[in-house]
């Protein structure tokens, strides 16, 4: 089964509902996969329907929709500017002679603001605007991990329906070599021991078939809950567990990782850092407060106008330690992407490696010990029919070719998960070479 990330011609995503769109534009043009049908039937489920309803369904994703409805509020909260305020005042009154009742009260009704200095309001929304753009990075990282976990549950299910075919295998063998074993039995070339053996191995068969039916249901759940499923509404799992595809070289890898939006998202926290910087820059020019109103002077009767303003001192000095943290925060990040890189580089190489390796043993099981074992196997139990072989060679002969197979499903397996853990890293397909359309995969966010 050839599992693939394949993004089409570059793109940049821009909003909520675009990068929804090129989501579903990757489940529907960009995932390759080698399976007999593209859609799943009603007893069936593909890797492309598994992609769809998770990308569609699954509650983890929806969570960005609220996070950007808060910072619409909070868009709307950075856009006011400095309230306006309205104050009364009261002086010189319920006093002593002539200061006794209201005859000799000043009474004051003022408006007062602020006038705000560095552009402040403008560097406030630089920080909701960058923080929508991290929140989108974020997406598209929490998209490709979900469309990897996919792949994953899907090719241990894929695997394990295979294990059970393997173990319905192995237990017809044991029944066929039960029977084999009481007509040799009845004619007298076998002890009664035997038949109890054969008859103790045909129902450890049977267990594990059993058990093997058990760990298949329970991955069935397990894949069906990405997408909010309790109980599975598909019977199998379609797809081909011994394709492999090319790949290709490491350092052609590496450098498309670089372009990871795990990685990019570092730029996005970057610009948001920046904005961070510059709110606590301008927190270094002092805002300067004004009132304006008017004053009633109750022992004259007259009235006069009065105003007033304030700003406080030394603000770019006290406000020095502010801009500092700020700007350490944003070198953090510098730190925080290359250490990103140096797991994701050794994460990449071991996944490279294994792949390889595990592509090499299934290739090796398939072309040359399954078969010498299958051939191994049927002399074997000529030879056990005839009296020329113990029961015990017989029983080897039989369990070395299961193990073969069961070593062939696991390594298999472990070839397509490593290969869907490099696409997932570098966000593209294995085998690029493939496509003639372009792979050039951008996770920029505007």
């Amino acid at each position: 089964m050839a599992i693939r990330f394949f993004m089409p011609t570059r793109f940049v995503w821009r909003t909520q509902h675009s990068f929804k769109k090129l989501v579903l534009l990757c489940l529907f043009f960009g995932w390759q996969v080698s399976f007999a049908h593209a859609e799943a039937t009603n007893n069936s489920l593909t890797l492309n329907a598994a992609l769809k309803r998770a990308i569609e369904l699954n509650p983890s994703l929806k969570v960005f929709e609220f996070r950007n409805s808060a910072l619409s509020g909070q868009m709307q909260i950075a856009a006011l500017k400095p309230a306006y305020e309205l104050g009364i005042d009261a002086e010189n009154f319920s006093g002593a002679d002539e200061l006794s009742g209201f005859d000799g009260a000043e009474l004051t009704v003022s408006l007062s603001s602020a006038l705000e200095m560095g552009d402040k309001r403008a560097a406030r929304l630089g920080i909701v605007s960058n923080s929508r753009s991290v929140i989108d990075a974020q997406r598209q990282v929490e998209s490709l991990e979900l469309l990897g976990e996919v792949t994953r549950r899907y090719v241990d299910a894929l695997a394990a329906q295979e294990q059970v075919t393997l173990a319905r295998e192995a237990n017809r063998l044991a029944n066929e070599t039960l029977n084999i074993v009481r007509r040799r039995a009845k004619a007298g070339a076998a002890p009664e021991a035997e038949v109890k053996r054969a008859l103790a191995a045909a129902s450890q068969a049977g267990l594990t078939l059993q058990s093997t039916q058990q760990q298949l249901n329970y991955l069935k759940v397990s894949l069906a809950a990405l997408w909010g499923e309790k109980t599975p509404n598909f019977v199998t799992l379609e797809g081909d567990l011994y394709h492999f595809d090319t790949d290709i070289e490491f350092d052609s890898l590496f450098a498309k990782m670089e372009k990871n939006p795990a990685i990019l998202i570092f730029a996005a926290e970057e610009r948001l850092k920046d904005a961070e910087l510059r709110v606590a820059t301008t927190q270094s020019k002092a805002d300067v407060s004004w009132s304006l109103g008017v004053r009633r002077f109750q022992a004259n009767d007259d009235s006069a106008l009065v105003a007033g303003f304030s700003m406080p001192l030394f603000s770019g000095r006290r406000n020095t330690g502010a801009v500092s943290a700020a700007r350490a925060q944003r070198n953090e990040i510098y730190v925080q992407k290359e250490v990103a890189l140096l797991s994701m580089h050794t994460q990449l190489f071991r996944a490279f490696h294994n792949r390889k390796q595990a592509i090499l043993a299934a290739k090796t099981l398939q072309s040359t010990i399954i078969p010498a074992l299958r051939d191994a196997l049927k002399e074997t139990q000529t030879a056990y029919e005839r009296g020329r072989y113990g029961y015990l060679d017989y029983v080897s002969a039989r369990q070395e070719l299961l193990n073969a197979q069961r070593t062939l499903i696991e390594a298999a397996a472990s070839a397509l998960t490593y290969g869907a853990e490099i696409e997932q890293l570098t966000a593209e397909p294995l085998s690029s070479t493939l496509y003639s359309v372009s792979s050039d995969f951008s996770g920029t966010v505007q």
